[in-house]
């Protein structure tokens, strides 16, 4: 912890050196000892510009860091953070809301707009869950679901309203440009007073992480713990927000990075050492990437990008070389599993008949829906090649849109699937390949110059995907994969190509910047049926596939131990399911461009409505797929029209609250 003060501190110093002037460490010593020749000049510098930005990134890292590690103990995951609460996406969609209809807020209130958003929405998510004391993984879904929601209405409103809520890409980012101090003097007694807190319960903290069972024989009020921590975490996140708007990503790289040191120092297997050492990693991690950018593209260019996205990279950075170094992150190494009790085999097939009734049913009425309403008749003409050129031309575009969106919706929903049976997380989906951020990267380098066809961007997206995946994998391999270390790395992975794409984005003509973004939030405009034939040829080959090693997948899903016990090859088959699992989701882009939450939620869905064995959840949670997606795409052509809301978007708002309904009223 010496060791890592002092680093903070040289860090912190260069940091004070780096800007648009003159103005040194000999200059700030000399303001802190009274020196009589500091001119006003340079006195306005430190104090009014660089001593602020300083301090904003100390104690953003540092409470994002300390709320990180609280989160992660207490849900045992490496994969939760403070996002995970929607605190993040709760102050981004309220700031983007009061920009988007014009409301007039003070300046000195905006903070206050973020902090009354990131709030609500993690007390929504308390709400939704049951509370903070209820079940970890019940709680880090719902917060997943509700943050994807709004993040999906965020997004919605950055291209609905575009010329209102201009430069609010840039601050979802983040931002550590500060008019002075004052809002660090508000922030950082919260901060303190949060992180003592925390100090105060390490020692229950420690006592979880052996399971909710063995702390509460061992006098742990597990409840209670949960809902102190809970709220902490949010305090600090929400603080964090109020200082220098989103920065997400560190609160997750933070403490993972802090529980990766573990196997060389010990001590940090204890709360009481790991939360301030996760705070001093996150503070670095922040004032670095700062200093690094302002020392690498020169003050003048690093205004215009964005906090976040270079935090983002230098996280995404340490956290791929420290997972690749180690093979334990702490008590989050085996999160709480994906299986769910087994239900009747008469549950089953009442479930998929009524799936595949309701699949039928999507597809149906898509064709009939849109801008222009059709009826059966028009459907039955246009099947027999008949009615008229308008009619025909009509179904010509609907068809391929339909189909693209049905088809995608069952490839992500069996992508995750397979991805969630391979790496045991209840939180993984295709996006830890990779293949997510890959294609998106892959779409804006081409999409960005300018000048790029549709099929070039698809391509490229597709291409980017599958090399992405490559990348993720080669980098997990290791004497073997370990599930761990490909989680951590595919975070990593998918984070920095994320905040690359931002600064791309940020960059791109503005002329181009809707398309692009729009692609990016996953869209079925404009499909032919070429663009859709792959992904109908691969869910053929995939569906029998995953039939074959169904069992395989019920013992992957389990440990690493059992399927050796049993014979099975296990690398030779995580290979095989990842490498069908990366496929389907890269054809998917291709037919309806980046989408995300399908292969997150529909397997959960599955699971929860037939049990764990996925024989049987594999073909309902392709069918749950299939139908979320369709009616993504139905109510993205007509609600708006003529306007078109993204299929990628309206998936995200509808699907996040029937999700978050279905998990308030399971109990498991």
């Amino acid at each position: 912890m010496v060791v890592l003060v002092l680093v903070v501190a040289a860090a912190a110093g260069w940091h004070l050196t780096q800007g648009t002037s003159a103005v040194g460490l000999a200059d700030l010593v000399g303001l802190l000892t009274g020196r009589d020749d500091i001119d006003a000049g340079t006195r306005d510098v430190l104090v009014g510009s660089r001593i602020p930005r300083l301090a904003a990134g100390l104690a953003v890292g540092f409470a994002l860091g300390v709320a990180g590690a609280l989160f992660q103990s207490l849900a045992r995951n490496a994969l939760a953070s403070p996002d995970t609460l929607a605190v993040t996406a709760g102050a981004h969609f309220a700031v983007s809301a009061v920009a988007a209809f014009g409301l007039a807020v003070p300046l000195a209130a905006s903070g206050a707009v973020a902090t009354a958003g990131g709030l609500a929405a993690a007390g929504l998510v308390l709400g939704l869950a049951g509370g903070g004391g209820t079940s970890t993984t019940r709680l880090v879904l719902a917060g997943t679901a509700v943050a994807m929601a709004l993040q999906a209405a965020t997004a919605a409103l950055l291209l609905l309203f575009a010329q209102e809520t201009t430069g609010l890409l840039a601050w979802g980012s983040g931002s550590l440009s500060q008019l002075g101090l004052d809002a660090f003097r508000r922030a950082a007694p919260v901060v303190v007073v949060a992180t003592l807190c925390a100090l105060l319960i390490a020692r229950r903290l420690d006592l979880l992480g052996l399971g909710d069972d063995t702390a509460g024989v061992l006098g742990v009020p597990v409840r209670s713990t949960r809902v102190i921590g809970t709220v902490l975490a949010v305090l600090l996140t929400a603080s964090a927000v109020t200082l220098a708007g989103p920065i997400g990503f560190v609160g997750l790289a933070a403490p993972v990075l802090a529980r990766l040191m573990s196997r060389a120092f010990p001590a940090l297997q204890r709360h009481l050492v790991l939360i301030p050492v996760a705070g001093l990693v996150g503070a670095l991690v922040v004032v670095l990437a700062d200093a690094l950018l302002r020392a690498a593209v020169g003050a003048d260019r690093a205004i215009a990008i964005p906090t976040g996205v270079t935090t983002t990279l230098l996280g995404a950075v340490l956290l791929v070389a420290l997972a690749r170094r180690g093979r334990d992150s702490g008590p989050t190494r085996q999160p709480p599993g994906t299986g769910v009790v087994a239900r009747s085999r008469r549950r089953f097939w009442i479930v998929i008949s009524v799936s595949a009734a309701l699949v039928v049913a999507v597809g149906f009425v898509g064709l009939l829906a849109g801008n222009t309403w059709l009826r059966t008749g028009d459907l039955a003409l246009w099947l027999g090649g008949e009615g008229s050129p308008f009619l025909r031309f009509v179904l010509d575009e609907r068809a391929p849109r339909v189909a693209a969106a049905l088809l995608a919706g069952a490839a992500l929903a069996l992508s995750g699937s397979l991805v969630q049976a391979t790496c045991r997380n209840p939180l993984a989906e295709p996006g830890l390949l990779g293949i997510t951020g890959g294609a998106g990267l892959g779409a804006v380098l081409v999409a960005g110059g300018g000048g790029a066809s549709g099929t070039t961007t698809l391509l490229a997206a597709s291409t980017g995907a599958l090399v992405a995946f490559a990348l993720v994998y080669g980098l997990a391999w290791r004497k073997g994969l370990n599930t761990d270390r490909l989680v951590l790395i595919g975070i990593g992975f998918w984070y920095g190509s994320v905040a690359v794409t931002t600064y791309l984005l940020l960059r791109a003509n503005p002329f181009d910047t809707p398309r692009i973004f729009t692609f990016l939030a996953g869209t079925t405009y404009g499909r032919s049926w070429s663009q859709v034939l792959p992904v109908a040829v691969l869910l053929l080959i995939a569906l029998p596939l995953a039939v074959v090693v169904r069992r395989e997948l019920d013992l992957l899903a389990l440990d690493d131990d059992t399927p050796r016990v049993v014979g099975v090859g296990l690398e030779r088959v995580r290979l095989l399911v990842l490498t069908v699992a990366a496929l389907l989701a890269a054809t998917s882009v291709i037919a309806v461009g980046v989408v995300g939450f399908v292969g997150l939620v529909a397997p959960h869905l599955a699971r929860g409505l037939v049990g764990g064995r996925h024989a049987r959840s594999v073909p309902v949670s392709l069918l749950a797929g299939a139908a979320l997606l369709g009616v993504a795409d139905l109510v993205g052509r007509t609600v708006l029209a003529p306007a078109e809301l993204p299929a990628g978007l309206a998936v995200a708002l509808i699907g996040a609250p029937y999700f978050v309904y279905l998990l308030s009223r399971s109990r498991s």
